[in-house]
């Protein structure tokens, strides 16, 4: 099989330490409280929906770590066909969504169906966690960061 690699345009951490070292510092803090495998379903989603091939391999890795099934991972693109993810996990991806793809807003019963499955701090977790994936996702996929580098 022939592969084509993509050039990396730019080493982010390297170029702009400071900014790197406050989105880690922000990743932390935002996955404080939440589940580790819901936690990497979500990053998922979104780097799917951002296209973003580094975040995809990364946090596919992470929740296989994790404990998550194959399947699952499988049919995560297609969550809302697919009947392996509990309602708070539906509600969370919904909600990862509306957030990833802001120009569309959050409706109000996205949020609302989360605000039923999270308590208030969790669902605060929750938010935080998708802003910082989206931010992982633009800052690799406008340097071409490429799955398999550090």
């Amino acid at each position: 099989m022939t592969t084509f690699q993509v050039p990396q345009r730019m080493n982010f951490a390297a170029v702009s330490p400071r900014v790197f070292k406050a989105v880690l510092a922000l990743d932390a803090a935002a996955r404080e409280g939440l589940d580790p495998v819901l936690l990497e379903l979500v990053q998922i989603r979104a780097s799917q929906i951002n296209r973003c091939a580094y975040c995809i391999d990364y946090h596919t890795g992470d929740a296989r770590r994790a404990g998550e099934l194959e399947d699952r991972i499988h049919q995560l693109s297609a969550w809302e066909e697919s009947s392996l993810f509990t309602a708070k996990e539906r509600a969370a991806l919904a909600l990862t969504e509306a957030v990833t793809l802001l120009p569309e807003g959050v409706p109000d019963a996205v949020y609302e169906e989360a605000a039923r499955h999270f308590e208030e701090k969790e669902l605060a977790q929750l938010i935080a966690l998708v802003l910082t994936v989206n931010a992982w996702n633009r800052m690799n996929v406008t340097t071409r960061k490429t799955p398999g580098t550090p």
